[in-house]
């Protein structure tokens, strides 16, 4: 959890960096906020996406939620797995704006990565979402597994309440 949280806090950053490079009319400011995107990018966000994958999918496993049970976990993987494939594939174009920007005259000329950014903040924020209200919804698999529990549980013999001891 610590992971996502950091993960969408490192691209609250980078949208604030995408802004001003998008935006201002310094041409130095503009440099900077492509050369800060690159490291903000490549050094925190890249690392923490990943960890959320993997740390993700551990948690689902070791929990009564499991990965494929609920519908809200299973969308909230997909999403997070897009997130981050797309982070990657993204992270190219990150390292050659900022290797343009240190070239380039004018680096106000470049394009912004602004529809990305604010793209993954959106995705990040329903992501969150789906974590805080766990909509109900059991897969296919949850509901076949919840089945079995509940068979199971009806044809087993009781227990007694307590053992004798001697």
């Amino acid at each position: 959890m610590v992971s996502s949280v950091g993960w969408m806090g490192a691209v609250i950053a980078y949208v604030a960096l995408d802004v001003t490079a998008s935006t201002s009319a310094d041409a130095d400011l503009v440099r900077a906020a492509y050369l800060a995107m690159e490291v903000t990018a490549v050094s925190v966000i890249v690392p923490l996406a990943i960890t959320s994958v993997l740390v993700g999918i551990v948690n689902a496993l070791g929990t009564p939620w499991g990965l494929f049970k609920h519908y809200w976990v299973l969308v909230k993987l997909l999403l997070t797995l897009v997130a981050t494939a797309v982070l990657l594939l993204e992270s190219r174009t990150i390292r050659s704006l900022a290797s343009a920007a240190r070239t380039v005259g004018d680096p106000r000329t470049l394009p912004g990565t602004l529809p990305h950014s604010i793209g993954g903040l959106a995705v990040l924020l329903v992501v969150m979402i789906l974590s805080m209200y766990k909509p109900k919804g059991v897969t296919r698999y949850g509901w076949r597994k919840q089945r079995r529990l509940r068979e199971g549980a009806a044809t087993s013999p009781s227990l007694p309440a307590e053992r004798g001891t001697t």
